[in-house]
């Protein structure tokens, strides 16, 4: 696939696909004969696991670490596995925090169903109301 045909695919530009092969994120993209970028499938398999990462919060630091250290091989193993278990336990914190604020909301909309549409329903009749008189 080309740059273009990858940037539709994920939603990303093709100035981040270059940015993250530039920094080492993603590995180098094979070139056509007229030097244009081509992805294969496994080039999509490493852009589909970043954009996992990132969505779940992961920083672009933590990324490259990880590569970094997949880079070095099986000695690396553990410590992989340890900067995966930390990278979880901050989504789970992030999640529950979300689902704090969700439950906040839901609060604060149910409060508002029943509690401040029959006030802007009595606003409504007194300002219609006053607008006849006139």
């Amino acid at each position: 696939m080309t740059i273009t045909e990858v940037s539709k695919k994920y939603g990303l530009s093709a100035h981040t696909l270059r940015y993250y092969e530039r920094i080492g994120l993603i590995p180098k993209a094979h070139r056509n004969e007229n030097g244009i970028r081509y992805y294969t499938e496994e080039d999509c398999r490493w852009i589909e696991f970043i954009l996992c990462m990132r969505k779940a919060g992961v920083e672009i630091e933590t990324l490259l670490e990880y590569v970094n250290l997949l880079h070095r091989g099986d000695e690396t193993i553990e410590q992989r596995r340890q900067l995966l278990i930390k990278q979880r336990d901050k989504l789970i914190l992030r999640m529950k925090e979300i689902k704090k604020a969700l439950e906040k909301l839901n609060y604060k909309i149910k409060d508002y169903e029943s509690k401040i549409v029959p006030v802007e329903k009595d606003l409504m009749k007194l300002n219609f109301n006053r607008s006849l008189m006139d």
